[in-house]
């Protein structure tokens, strides 16, 4: 089972379960991918059979004609995705600034939010297309003023300067990330969709445990050292089994976020029609 990764704190139980022993290559292979709209392509085009990406994203596919269904929530983001200026911008002279986001359904949900906190129109910024992984590049450019990013790019900015107007705080349970798998691929990796899922929690537990230990083998994909590992979480959530169990569940938090994102991107013109017309999350591949 090929399962797409973006560099981003919340997937990296997976590369660490890769890391201490816990995934068998035969069954899984973790592709790793530059930004998510690489990762959407993808799986539109039939190279991966799952990946991680938020709730949004999956909506956004699911409308585009890619079935996909939640089989794990990786984290809740509580701080994580943030919109950072250069001095003197505010979120209150924001009004004809240059805003850099990534051209997907994260960055449109994190613009719109924006957009509604300072009382603009669309038509009242300047935006400038972009991938996450060019936050600080661009950032450190004369092209923008501001740049709507997530973790490790954010800490990376503030460090050297840059300054929080906005983050996902102000938008509770509104950016969820979750795995995400192909609903043609259920029942054929079923096996590989529970071998992984058990990795995750694995590794989850052994970074809870002895984040020490496990910022080491972290570290370096996210391009920072071991001591700011830990930092890199600050702003998510990670829910351990059972509350995976209680998300996921018929009726549960997915489900209900889905339906309010829906209507945040339908409104916002993020979405041609509804997508939720299936189930969006499936809880039968949880470890026992």
């Amino acid at each position: 089972m090929r399962v797409g990764c973006i560099v981003f704190p919340g997937y990296e139980t997976l590369f660490l379960a890769r890391e201490l022993g816990l995934l068998d290559a035969q069954r899984v292979r973790l592709v790793e991918l530059l930004a998510n709209t690489d990762t959407l392509r993808a799986l539109a085009a039939g190279q991966l059979e799952a990946a991680a990406m938020t709730l949004d994203e999956l909506m956004t596919a699911r409308a585009d004609g890619v079935d996909l269904r939640a089989v794990l929530v990786f984290d809740t983001s509580a701080g994580a995705d943030v919109v950072l200026a250069k001095a003197p911008v505010t979120l209150q002279t924001l009004q004809g600034r240059r805003v850099a986001v990534e051209d997907g359904a994260m960055g449109a949900v994190m613009l719109s939010a924006l957009l509604k906190a300072a009382g603009l129109k669309p038509d009242q910024i300047h935006k400038v297309p972009m991938t996450l992984d060019r936050s600080e590049a661009l950032f450190q450019t004369s092209a923008v003023d501001v740049v709507v990013t997530a973790e490790p790019w954010a800490a990376r900015l503030e460090k050297a300067g840059a300054r929080r107007i906005f983050d996902s705080l102000a938008i509770p349970g509104r950016i969820v990330d979750v795995l995400a798998v192909r609903a043609n691929a259920l029942q054929t990796f079923g096996p590989a969709i529970r071998h992984l899922l058990t990795g995750h929690f694995v590794a989850q537990k052994y970074m809870r445990e002895s984040i020490s230990r496990a910022a080491p083998l972290i570290a370096s994909r996210l391009q920072t050292s071991a001591a700011d590992v830990p930092s890199l979480y600050r702003g998510l959530q990670l829910p351990e089994l059972a509350e995976n169990r209680t998300m996921l569940a018929r009726g549960g938090a997915i489900d209900r976020t889905a339906q309010a994102l829906q209507q945040v991107m339908l409104e916002a013109g993020l979405l041609p029609a509804s997508s939720l017309a299936e189930a969006v999350a499936d809880v039968r591949f949880l470890p026992l």
